[in-house]
């Protein structure tokens, strides 16, 4: 290999987009398996959990195909270590949407009707986070052809920043949510309640992560 080839390699940010996409696909789950849940339909929660798991798996792969075939130098596009950690927050991002899956299988949990509307609004914001970081990072691909900068730059960097708005309105549906649960604590019970709680947790971690992930893209435009 030509010592320049080996100096640059080849640019990593197409596969890191693949591995985007992956982890999109991955998260997208979470709205069947919430339906599934409301309609207290546990076999399909089983299916749908096996194709989280192999769907993360999938993602996983791609991860590691990505650290195997960088660079061995230091000539990146972009800094190794901002883009290992956006590889990371997305990782986190499958990680938390299969955990959800893995509670929803484990218990047969019945969802209080009243919160079902609740629920299905927080999720929507959820995936209101997780798709302007797709929609982010795609449009970052295209910023390595033009060294980061002009118009498609700031155009990326003003999603990058929706982000933060929009993760801030998961947190506060989140934070409603809870409050109405407590409320029904005497009609729903303890155990419920804590399965509840861990439902919560894991779709507000994967908005968490997206915006996290989408500072990770900000770094690394703005080195």
């Amino acid at each position: 290999m030509p010592i320049i080839q080996e100096l640059f390699g080849k640019s990593p940010i197409g596969h890191l987009m693949e591995h985007a996409l992956k982890v999109h696909e991955c998260v997208e789950q979470v709205r069947p398996l919430l339906n599934a849940l409301i309609a207290e339909d546990y076999e399909l929660i089983h299916t749908l959990q096996d194709k989280v798991s192999r769907i993360e798996y999938e993602a996983d792969l791609l991860k590691h195909d990505i650290r195997d075939h960088l660079p061995r130098r230091f000539f990146l596009p972009v800094k190794r270590e901002e883009l290992d950690g956006f590889l990371q927050c997305q990782e986190k991002m499958a990680d938390y949407a299969e955990d959800f899956s893995v509670i929803l299988m484990i218990r047969k949990t019945h969802l209080h009707p009243a919160l079902h509307a609740d629920f299905l609004a927080f999720l929507e914001q959820v995936f209101q986070v997780s798709g302007t970081l797709l929609t982010a990072a795609v449009e970052f691909r295209n910023l390595a052809e033009v060294s980061f900068s002009g118009a498609e730059a700031r155009m990326v960097l003003d999603l990058i920043k929706n982000l933060g708005q929009e993760e801030w309105k998961a947190d506060r549906l989140a934070r409603e949510l809870s409050i109405k649960m407590y409320k029904l604590e005497d009609e729903i019970g303890p155990i419920s309640i804590m399965f509840y709680e861990k439902l919560l947790l894991k779709l507000s971690a994967i908005a968490n992560e997206a915006e996290n992930a989408g500072d990770f893209l900000r770094a690394m435009i703005d080195q």
